[in-house]
């Protein structure tokens, strides 16, 4: 643990560097640098506070309904929303929560936020496992919560080499949902008491499409649903599989539509770049074009769910390259059928049910994409894999036992006047 905090504290200066560039390109703003470096404003007001830390938008939206019950059961208590993301952090301000972008793993900076809000309780979404942060909680008597853990074995592994820095994180975590009972194990190998282990929750198993966003009359006449397929989050080396593919499917289906969403936003010059190369006629939905173009390169943060609601084929990005694949769950639930690679490992468990039972197609390459994505234009067969993909993912909920818990676990009202 000394060697971690050691380490934190001449990495800082770079770290704060980088932090100051981003802003001074225009990613972040400066709310979003003061945060990271742990200067945010204290709260206004000594109002206990729930302090919860998410990822990103993902990981806000699976965990919603929790937020939503601790409103309604224990409004005495506030919510502050942290997120490594400034879509993120948007995010949770929308919905009318504190929220503000995570500080860097130092400890001083925990602590400062710790006080100036008067947490009172820590709860940390699926795999956001800080040491420092979690040893300034355990100094500061702050409960610590994981809900829908999960712990890949690549990730178990690299903990497990760093066993000083493991254990004193583990026993500063009092309970623990996990994701499913792989992550479970692997958390008990690494230390975990058991005894902390409640009931597993899969928070994306838990994911209801919004209401909204929906597309409007020149989307929807544009990208037809029986014609449209989606390549969701792609990463660098995907999308080169993903055009090529296209320029191969639409062959045997004349008149398919492609809506092209990377992960990063950051780098839709690059894949712009690509198609350009293609010779595919392709509007940018940054730049508001809608001429209907054969193309749409979704190039803009936090529409993931307009594009499920185009689209009646997905493919699911992060799995063509070795990034570990993203969640089948959300293009599942907008009755989506499923198409992926063989990178699996972030949501292993889900898709070990989805090919037991024959509920999404794995595909290696631009030419199995292809194939599928041609065999796919039946309408029956498109619609059979979409519903076999929604009952292969529906799993018992569990949500009520582990929030009984949670609301165990926080000070009664009369305790935090």
């Amino acid at each position: 643990m000394t060697l971690y905090r050691l380490f934190l504290s001449l990495a800082f200066p770079a770290l704060a560097a980088l932090a100051v560039l981003r802003v001074l390109r225009g990613r972040e703003d400066r709310a979003a640098l003061a945060a990271r470096l742990g200067l945010a404003p204290a709260s206004p007001d000594r109002r206990p506070t729930i302090w919860l830390h998410a990822a990103s938008n993902g990981e806000l939206a699976s965990i919603r309904p929790f937020l939503d019950r601790l409103r309604a059961d224990r409004p005495d208590l506030r919510l502050l929303v942290t997120t490594n993301s400034v879509t993120g952090r948007d995010l949770a301000l929308s919905w009318g929560l504190a929220a503000q972008c995570a500080p860097f793993d130092l400890r001083s900076a925990a602590l400062r936020l710790i006080r100036g809000w008067d947490i009172r309780a820590h709860w940390i979404v699926e795999s956001e496992l800080w040491p420092n942060r979690l040893a300034a909680c355990a100094g500061a008597g702050v409960p610590v919560a994981v809900l829908g853990a999960r712990l890949s074995a690549r990730t178990a592994r690299g903990w497990a080499r760093m066993p000083g820095l493991a254990r004193p994180m583990l026993d500063a975590i009092g309970y623990v949902s996990a994701q499913d009972e792989d992550s479970a194990a692997r958390l008990r190998g690494l230390g975990l008491d058991p005894s902390r282990l409640g009931p597993e929750l899969d928070l994306k198993a838990l994911y209801e499409p919004p209401a909204t966003p929906r597309p409007g009359p020149d989307l929807a006449a544009a990208y037809p649903r029986a014609t449209t397929w989606l390549a969701a989050s792609t990463h660098e080396g995907e999308e080169e599989a993903v055009i090529a593919a296209h320029l191969e499917a639409r062959k045997a289906r004349p008149g398919l539509r492609l809506i092209l969403a990377p992960r990063h936003p950051s780098r839709a010059e690059a894949v712009a770049a690509l198609l350009a190369r293609a010779g595919l006629d392709f509007d940018r939905r940054s730049r508001a074009e809608a001429r209907g173009a054969e193309v749409l390169l979704a190039d803009t943060l936090g529409e993931m769910a307009l594009w499920y609601r185009l689209a009646g084929t997905v493919l699911v990005g992060g799995s063509l390259v070795a990034k570990g694949g993203h969640t089948p769950y959300e293009p599942a639930a907008f009755g989506c059928a499923l198409l992926h690679g063989p990178h699996l490992d972030n949501f292993g468990p889900a898709y070990g049910r989805l090919a037991e039972a024959g509920a999404a197609r794995e595909v290696s390459d631009a030419d199995s994409l292809a194939e599928a994505l041609a065999e796919l234009a039946d309408p029956t067969a498109r619609a059979a894999l979409a519903a076999r993909a929604q009952a292969a993912l529906a799993r018992p909920d569990a949500s009520e036992a582990v929030l009984a818990a949670l609301l165990q676990r926080l000070p009664a009202p009369e305790d935090s006047c």
